[in-house]
């Protein structure tokens, strides 16, 4: 799931496991924890595209990384605090930069995507905020001691790392949980890879606990609250996923349409708006449904052509047996001005709201042929451009309507 989802469900995991010693600073390193499997997109820098596009989500979001690297960042931070290196101001003032360089990057992708100078103004506000808080609390502040063993530090990164990819599993990207020794992708595709019901009131639990005294009976409830509340929407959007599931299956049928499988998930930021694909032998067929909508079934389902033979001639070709493995093989192919696009059904065509061509996905590739063979182009539409009158339209479609 998105990244702060993992930075709260960290954090709430560190709280369980040294929240007692070591109070926030458990909750800190939780939270470092439950970021390090993202890290893999630094890759993007060293790889091409589509290495990054099949690296991210792979080894460092397996079983095996989970149970091997805490063994050498333990160590690290085990003497971080063994050594009283903790206090030392260099080190301080460090921290302190890094802390705020993230947290600024945050606030700029937020202001940028929302266009705002009011929004820009808050973040910088809040940045300042931050700031002297910092400096006030921590630089100038001499820390309290920390006592705890090297096997506590292992437990607590175990386990704040071995939860992200567990959850990542829910979601429709998948996750390689069994790297190196498979590239299967889990995928349940129960909830979307952001989602606010699930993360907000965890991360409101989560700020609450960590005003509280470390140790106290409340905070402790406080943070089981937040993880049993997740928990429990986790639960409900596999309900959720059974339900959708029996409708389509039953649409299908009904309407007397062939098909060898078909795929859920829901659309982005609920889990009320499902899209599912189903595919034949020639043909897909693509259809939204509402969990509120007034009748439990689908009326009519787009067929989407599949245009395989497009690509025939390229089925060896490495990027392109990489892009069918990504897309679980439900996918088709387009054409425009440049050439050849690779369309990832899974995650449907927001055509519906916007106006656009059906051809236009969410998940979409250009495909360039270099002498080195097929190359690809991340095609990405500007989140700036979602105009108002899309988004009531999509609101609108979650409700029923």
């Amino acid at each position: 799931m998105d990244s702060l989802t993992q930075v709260v469900l960290g954090a709430a995991v560190g709280e369980v496991v040294l929240g007692k010693k070591i109070g926030n600073r458990a909750m800190l390193w939780g939270a470092f924890g439950g970021t390090i499997p993202d890290l893999d997109i630094l890759a993007n820098f060293s790889m091409s595209e589509i290495d990054a596009l099949a690296f991210h989500r792979g080894i460092s979001h397996s079983i095996f990384f989970a149970v091997f690297f805490p063994f050498g960042i333990s160590w690290i931070v085990d003497k971080l605090y063994s050594t009283q290196f903790y206090q030392n101001k260099t080190y301080k003032a460090f921290t302190s930069v890094f802390a705020l360089l993230f947290i600024s990057l945050i606030l700029a992708v937020i202001a940028y995507i929302s266009k705002s100078w009011m929004m820009g103004g808050l973040g910088l506000i809040a940045l300042l905020g931050i700031g002297f808080s910092l400096w006030k609390d921590y630089y100038k502040t001499p820390l309290n001691p920390v006592n705890v063993s090297y096997k506590d530090w292992y437990w607590l990164f175990f386990w704040s790392i071995f939860t992200h990819p567990l959850l990542d599993c829910f979601t429709s990207y998948g996750t390689q949980l069994f790297q190196p020794f498979s590239d299967y992708r889990v995928a349940f595709n129960t909830i979307s890879v952001a989602d606010p019901i699930y993360t907000v009131p965890f991360l409101l639990c989560l700020i609450l606990a960590s005003r509280l005294l470390q140790g106290s009976r409340l905070r402790t409830r406080l943070n089981w609250l937040g993880i049993a509340l997740s928990s429990a929407y986790l639960t409900f959007t596999i309900f959720n996923k059974w339900q959708v599931g029996r409708v389509f299956e039953q649409s299908l049928e009904a309407q007397n349409i062939p098909y060898t499988r078909f795929t859920t998930n829901p659309t982005i930021f609920n889990n009320m708006l499902w899209q599912g694909v189903a595919e034949s032998d020639s043909v897909y067929y693509y259809a939204m449904y509402s969990i509120l909508d007034n009748e439990k079934k689908i009326t009519q389902f787009k067929t989407v052509a599949k245009n395989h033979d497009l690509i025939k001639e390229l089925a060896s070709d490495e990027t392109i047996k990489t892009l069918k493995w990504f897309s679980n093989q439900y996918y088709n192919i387009a054409r425009n001005d440049q050439g050849l696009i690779f369309n990832d059904l899974r995650y449907g065509s927001i055509a519906e709201f916007t106006g656009q061509k059906e051809e236009e996905y969410v998940f979409k590739f250009q495909l360039l042929e270099e002498e080195e063979g097929i190359q690809i182009a991340t095609l990405r539409d500007d989140p700036r451009d979602l105009s108002s009158g899309m988004l009531k339209k999509y609101w609108n479609r979650i409700k029923g309507i």
